[in-house]
């Protein structure tokens, strides 16, 4: 007898190779200084692209990918245009009949985290604008308080939270390939292993990803969930030699 499965049988959800931004701020949350900011100032954030080496990130990626995983039968991006470069390097490695197999389709729900007003400041201009933020997150704490005209981590979370729900609604038995963002990846893990708000704090670091960095998710038919198989794995090295 046929078990029924209500979840997607392999979800493996891929941050973002690198991008322009990320090799601008440097692992900071704010520009360090004015000359770091001026190659992507003025650049919308869903018009981010990758770099070189994120393009290779992605490359190297898919080649694992299609070796482990196979095709999918639908693999998602964020419309953003880092997940949307990333998803067709990672494509790259399966053939053109392979690909024509699999759906493509975009959600706006994983989409990265809205950091508001400060998108394009320094650190500098950041401390002179809003002296009062680090004593505000202080006080709501990281997982509620919302950066000024941004999102809090618990927005994302909620967003991410419907986006699985259209997941098990229409996907359910098939392999799904998510390609999106870092805060957005985490949230998927604040979903499905049910985790506090408490607990996504303390998880922060735990939880962090690298470019093109994979977490695995794997239907369990005695649980009736998906279980988490691997979180953090990547293929690619900083000297591009696998």
């Amino acid at each position: 007898m046929q078990q029924i499965t209500e979840r997607p049988a392999l979800l493996v959800i891929v941050r973002h190779a690198e991008s322009e931004r990320n090799a601008a701020k440097k692992g900071n949350v704010y520009f360090p200084d004015e000359e770091s900011a001026a190659c992507v100032k003025g650049v919308p954030d869903h018009e981010t692209p990758i770099t070189q080496k994120g393009a290779m990130q992605a490359w190297i990626t898919g080649r694992y990918i299609r070796r482990r995983f196979g095709t999918f039968d639908v693999v998602y991006d964020s419309g953003y245009l880092r997940t949307e470069q990333t998803r067709d390097q990672i494509l790259r490695a399966y053939t053109s009949e392979e690909r024509e197999r699999m759906k493509l389709r975009t959600s706006d729900r994983i989409r990265e985290r809205d950091t508001g007003y400060a998108y394009d400041m320094t650190i500098e201009e950041a401390h002179r604008y809003f002296p009062w933020i680090k004593e505000y997150f202080k006080e709501f704490g990281y997982f509620y308080a919302r950066p000024p005209g941004g999102e809090s981590q618990s927005d994302v979370c909620e967003r991410v939270y419907r986006f699985i729900g259209t997941l098990f609604a229409m996907r359910a038995g098939k392999k799904v390939l998510v390609v999106t963002h870092g805060g957005t990846a985490r949230a998927f893990r604040y979903n499905l292993e049910k985790w506090t708000g408490k607990m996504y704090v303390e998880k922060i670091k735990e939880a962090e990803l690298k470019n093109c960095g994979l977490i695995v998710y794997r239907y369990n038919h005695e649980t009736g969930r998906l279980e988490l198989e691997e979180h953090g794995t990547t293929f690619w090295k900083e000297d591009g030699i696998e």
